[in-house]
């Protein structure tokens, strides 16, 4: 979880030291040769969904010539093991399905700059404020909703409204996942602290033993009928259908009103670390990531998340990313999602 990012892992004292000693030999080893091979091989900590980064990987080290080392985790588990290794940390490049990960990196100073080429391929209001990270893609929060349970005209438009006594025993949530965090900084940031803290009281005992632990759980429940109604990002449900067939799908999914602070656009970027000692290839991964062979597969993938770069839009049958009419939260004011954390632990949700 996010609230781990300053805890060391166990034993990380002595990975340091050893991370510390094979970073001194191999920069001798290079050194000795001229270092031929710096460019050629460099350490990937994904926290976006492996079968689309596999792709991208795929296909950036057919293009470059690079290999690529993927270390899979969550972006949370990513961020506290870059944070506890410093300097000494094997990572080149961190992708992350949220922006408060790298947000809270930037903050320790730990990402470079991004190459200015790279960041012109994305909308600026996409990609860090500062350029020490881009936006690669996009998804949207939504309602999903059981179609046997509830009619359209019964769902609530603002997520503020879940909180209502209607709602219990009926709505399911993810309090622990990262991508329901920038639905609490916002609902805070529009509301005050001590009103989101009410409402995730109130969510809270509206789902009672509905508080699942990820989204794609919310998903099948739903669907399933065991839960009427959650919040999720779009891309679950529309990954469901694909696996189980529209048949099978007694689901849909529902926009909150125009601007609700229900209703957030997340962004997945990418960074390359301050202490990576191969750069340059490194920012050839993040200027493949947004240029358009990068975005055509996102494009084109099962992930079904939106492409924010190079112009491309997505293949995918789900509503068009410009139609979209979210809370106009800037990435930057989502921050490093410390105010949701405090405020998920307040509620006793972690």
């Amino acid at each position: 979880m996010v609230q781990e990012w300053c805890r060391p892992p166990s034993g990380a004292t002595g990975r340091r030291c050893l991370l510390g000693v094979a970073v001194i030999v191999l920069g001798c080893l290079l050194a000795a040769c001229g270092g031929a091979s710096s460019s050629k091989s460099i350490t990937l900590y994904n926290g976006q969904h492996e079968q689309t980064t596999l792709k991208l990987v795929a296909r950036f080290e057919k293009v470059t010539g690079i290999s690529v080392n993927v270390r899979n985790d969550d972006e949370d588990v990513l961020a506290s093991q870059i944070a506890a290794e410093g300097s000494n940390s094997p990572a080149d490049v961190i992708y992350t399905e949220n922006s408060p990960a790298l947000e809270y990196l930037q903050q320790k100073g730990m990402l470079a700059p991004v190459a200015p080429s790279t960041l012109a391929l994305t909308p600026s209001r996409y990609s860090s404020p500062r350029g020490d990270w881009v936006g690669v893609s996009a998804r949207v929060s939504v309602l999903i909703y059981n179609t046997q349970l509830l009619e359209p005209s019964q769902l609530p438009t603002s997520v503020m409204q879940l909180a209502e006594p209607q709602w219990k025993g009926k709505l399911a949530f993810a309090a622990g996942e990262t991508d329901f965090q920038p639905i609490v900084t916002s609902v805070a940031r529009t509301y005050g602290e001590a009103a989101a803290l009410r409402w995730l009281d109130a969510l809270k005992a509206n789902a009672g033993t509905h508080i699942y632990p990820d989204n794609e759980t919310i998903t099948d429940e739903v669907n399933r009928g065991q839960a009427a109604i959650g919040v999720i990002n779009q891309y679950y449900w529309y990954r469901e259908r694909a696996q189980v067939g529209a048949s099978n799908m007694h689901s849909a999914i529902a926009y909150f009103a125009p601007r609700d602070p229900g209703y957030v656009i997340d962004v997945s970027g990418a960074a390359v670390l301050k202490s990576s000692t191969h750069k340059s290839a490194a920012q050839k991964l993040l200027a493949f990531l947004v240029g358009a062979q990068g975005q055509q597969i996102i494009a084109h993938s099962d992930s079904f998340e939106y492409p924010i770069a190079s112009g491309v839009k997505t293949a995918q049958p789900e509503t068009p990313f410009t139609r979209l009419r979210p809370d106009p939260i800037a990435v930057a004011a989502l921050g490093d999602g410390a105010t949701a954390i405090s405020l998920l632990q307040k509620a006793q949700l972690l």
